[in-house]
């Protein structure tokens, strides 16, 4: 009888342990199930749906409560619902889906754009019981690239020039293609500028856009920032490091001053586009290379090839498509518009409303021959507009050394300019403070801004 009692308890206990066994790996089921930060549901053979995430409740604005038993369509409530979706996909032939978008509509009634995965659910059987979809909210993504879009669009890249329009024309033609293109011209005539212009009209454009200037790393380095290195390969190498190269992976790879490279590192890369295979510093084991490169320069190549200093192997490499971009001397036409352009700019920048250079002030700009070209450009009227307060930029608002003439030192000054733009708006401030006898209404008014905005840019300049 005690034996049989025995056996009993010992039955029941280990019923115990199995049940507590069971409810434990369901309590980590769910606590990693509601830990992932994609919105994940589940639906059965019936379109019901059986699980609801954490991340689902904050992306579709529905409780647990409120998805689980109703079908997945009346809470998604995209236009793909129940004609050809990607469920339909999974839950009916069986297939998985990757990467599909799409938009939902939120219980607030707000349409959000989301990304998805599929796959069908099967059992220990291996009996088909549903579907699993997970999905993340990309709208931030779209906005941003919505506004990289905006900024770096061929209509950005100002420009009436007869020239400078088939320039336009032969970037639409270039981005259709997955060649190599080498973009020359002196420096600030916007070669990066053109560069993502080209990678955001080209398939490659959901993918990374990878820049690196190739003359702002000690040679010792840039193999590594281009290549990477693995833990160890040197002193300083502490982990494992991805270069440029696999950052790009996909994307588009711009070697901005590739003149600058030296040999070694010019020899290594032109291995690289050869074999389209690469090694980690210190590493052995080959890389794939899916990168698309787009490289630039303000040399002339062909006199650095004579002068021994660059490669005729990777010239040639590299300049499959050659684009060369006009100095602003050259295309002086386009001045108005770029003007007009930076006047619209700082604008909206500053929170200001000046209207244009007055005719004297805009002699000097026209007869200046802007060694460092659009940047230069650009430096000189965000210049003025810290010391313009009314809608006129005058003579006096120009930098000094471009009122007098001085074109050995323009270029210094220019330089120079953005580091010296807190200096002269502080003093601006300072001045118009005191002239006002610390009255900031007052101050505000005189400076044409906000008095908030007064305020802000004394905490920002310790005033």
């Amino acid at each position: 009888m005690n034996d049989a009692k025995n056996t009993v308890l010992s039955l029941s206990e280990d019923l115990a342990a199995k049940n507590q066994e069971l409810i434990d790996q369901r309590n980590k089921f769910e606590a990693i199930f509601n830990s992932n930060i994609e919105g994940t549901f589940t639906i059965d053979n019936e379109w019901n749906i059986t699980a609801f995430n954490n991340s689902a409740e904050k992306i579709t604005g529905y409780k647990k409560e409120e998805a689980v038993g109703n079908k997945c369509w009346n809470i998604f409530a995209s236009t793909l619902c129940r004609n050809g979706c990607h469920m339909e996909q999974t839950l009916n032939k069986g297939k998985s889906t990757i990467g599909n978008e799409l938009e939902i509509v939120q219980k607030n009634g707000n349409k959000v754009p989301i990304r998805i995965n599929s796959a069908i659910l099967l059992n220990n059987k291996n009996e088909k019981i549903g579907a699993v979809e997970t999905f993340i909210d990309i709208s931030e993504i779209k906005n941003l690239s919505a506004h990289l879009d905006e900024r770096y669009s061929y209509e950005n890249i100002i420009g009436k020039n007869k020239d400078f329009k088939k320039i336009i024309s032969v970037l639409e033609s270039v981005a259709q293609t997955d060649s190599s293109v080498l973009l020359t011209g002196e420096s600030g005539t916007g070669k990066e500028l053109a560069a993502r212009a080209i990678h955001l009209r080209s398939p490659r454009r959901t993918e990374a856009f990878i820049a690196v200037n190739c003359s702002a790393f000690v040679e010792s380095l840039i193999e590594s920032e281009l290549f990477g290195h693995e833990k160890g390969a040197f002193t300083g190498a502490i982990k494992t490091k991805f270069g440029r190269f696999e950052l790009a992976k996909g994307g588009t790879l711009f070697l901005d001053e590739i003149g600058d490279l030296s040999l070694a590192v010019q020899t290594k890369l032109l291995r690289v586009l050869e074999t389209r295979e690469f090694e980690r510093v210190g590493g052995t084991k080959s890389i794939n290379m899916e990168t698309r490169i787009i490289a630039a320069t303000n040399k002339d190549l062909n006199e650095e090839i004579v002068k021994g200093r660059f490669r005729k192997d990777l010239y040639y490499r590299i300049n499959i498509i050659n684009i060369h971009l006009p100095s602003l001397k050259e295309r002086k036409d386009d001045l108005p518009l770029l003007v007009s352009h930076f006047i619209d700019h700082f604008n909206e920048k500053f929170g200001k409303s000046v209207k244009q250079f007055s005719s004297a002030a805009y002699e000097y700009l026209y007869d200046y021959e802007w060694p460092g070209n659009i940047r230069e450009l650009e430096n000189v009227i965000e210049h003025c507009f810290i010391l313009c307060n009314g809608s006129l930029i005058q003579t006096e608002h120009l930098p000094k050394s471009l009122r007098e003439g001085n074109k050995d030192n323009v270029n210094k000054d220019s330089a120079h300019i953005r580091k010296n733009l807190r200096e002269t708006e502080k003093e601006l401030i300072l001045n118009t403070l005191e002239k006002n006898k610390w009255n900031k209404k007052a101050t505000a008014e005189e400076l044409n801004i906000n008095p908030a905005t007064l305020w802000r840019k004394m905490k920002k300049l310790s005033i």
